[in-house]
């Protein structure tokens, strides 16, 4: 029996943690909710490839018990499910029962019942240790953005290692959450053709600034002459905000599915476009390009120059943000990377699309 984990190393554990009454439980479901984390020990008796890295014989499995996997945010989870899909496209005959923080965002959730259907079930964290039997093929992958090897690897190769899969035996086509399409969704809400803005990520140091959008919208016009449309308000005649109409996660789906281009700072959307062969422009301040999206052939990344922000999660510490605001504002608008002729011959191709072929261009700036 492993011993009990002081309050500080029980919420940065890597990995999911046992409750003293025999409950597995999701650290980040004690730290939003303020429990006392004191008595909680390691998950052990289950694969984890933080503790020890595994080679999975998916071949001889039936059903995976997927603990505590892929993490509390929209992106993170679209990546995680890719990494499933991935397997399950190998590996036909496997279903996954996948445990989720309970205490997850909602919008976050949706997305697993949206893809439920297609690999298995979802069921909430905590639950009993006895309902995982000990011959059962069980992984855990629980607070994965305390693993060290989450900072260092193309978050695709990353999942896909924490499952026990060679990242390289994995072909870049089914590293672009294509699954994204199979997915039940509404009908389009815009019938006219229209360029996207997404500028908002979790945490406001990999946010495109505030006072840099009209100069995005100015140039999405200049470029496209189609409508502007984005989520929260911005000063442009050719902008229009419509989160008001993108209240769940289903309908921020299909307005980014049905854009004919999408700018967009490193977030899900990100994900979301490449999954939907949406082509975009990226902006990237604390994470490496490659290391998000490498595998998106459609994408034109923006690296800024930020060494001291380098591997930063979240930040919205003044003197970030004040060196944010600087790269931002002295950035060309009009060198912003655009991808052409990468469309699909539905979207800008019928527009005007034809420069040449930029293949996941990356702009160091």
């Amino acid at each position: 029996m492993t011993t009990p984990l002081d309050e500080l190393h029980a919420l940065t554990h890597a990995g999911s943690l046992l409750s003293g009454d025999g409950h597995i439980v999701a650290p980040y479901d004690l730290e939003v909710s303020g429990a006392c984390t004191a008595a909680y020990r390691p998950l052990d008796g289950v694969r984890n490839a933080a503790v020890e890295p595994f080679v999975a014989d998916y071949d001889r499995a039936r059903h995976v018990h997927l603990i505590n996997a892929f993490g509390v945010t929209l992106g993170d989870s679209i990546i995680g499910l890719t990494a499933l899909f991935a397997l399950k496209r190998r590996h036909p005959h496997l279903t996954f029962s996948v445990y989720r923080p309970s205490r997850a965002p909602r919008y976050v959730q949706r997305l697993y019942e949206l893809a439920a259907p297609a690999f298995g079930a979802i069921a909430d964290l905590p639950v009993p240790r006895a309902h995982l039997p000990d011959d059962a093929f069980r992984i855990d992958l629980g607070n994965h953005l305390f693993w060290p090897r989450f900072a260092s690897m193309p978050m695709i190769d990353f999942f896909l290692w924490a499952l026990g899969v060679a990242p390289e035996s994995i072909a870049a086509d089914d590293k672009r959450n294509r699954w994204l399409a199979d997915l039940p969704l509404p009908a389009v809400a815009q019938r006219e053709p229209y360029v996207l803005l997404c500028p908002d990520a979790s945490t406001p140091v990999r946010s495109i600034p505030r006072s840099s959008r009209a100069r995005i919208v100015e140039r999405l016009w200049d470029e496209f002459g189609l409508p502007v449309l984005g989520f929260g308000a911005v000063d442009h005649p050719r902008y229009r905000d419509i989160a008001s109409h993108s209240r769940d996660t289903d309908a921020f789906l299909v307005w980014i599915r049905h854009a004919r281009y999408l700018v967009t700072s490193d977030t899900a959307a990100l994900h979301i476009a490449a999954g939907f062969d949406v082509p975009m422009t990226g902006f990237f301040t604390t994470i490496a390009p490659h290391l998000r999206a490498r595998d998106y052939a459609h994408c034109a990344s923006v690296a800024f120059d930020l060494p001291h922000l380098q591997g930063m999660h979240a930040s919205a510490r003044t003197g970030d943000l004040a060196a944010l605001e600087r790269v931002y504002r002295d950035f060309d608008w009009r060198a912003m990377p655009i991808m052409r002729s990468t469309c699909r011959k539905s979207r800008l191709a019928r527009h005007g699309c034809g420069m040449p072929h930029l293949k996941n261009r990356q702009v160091a700036i």
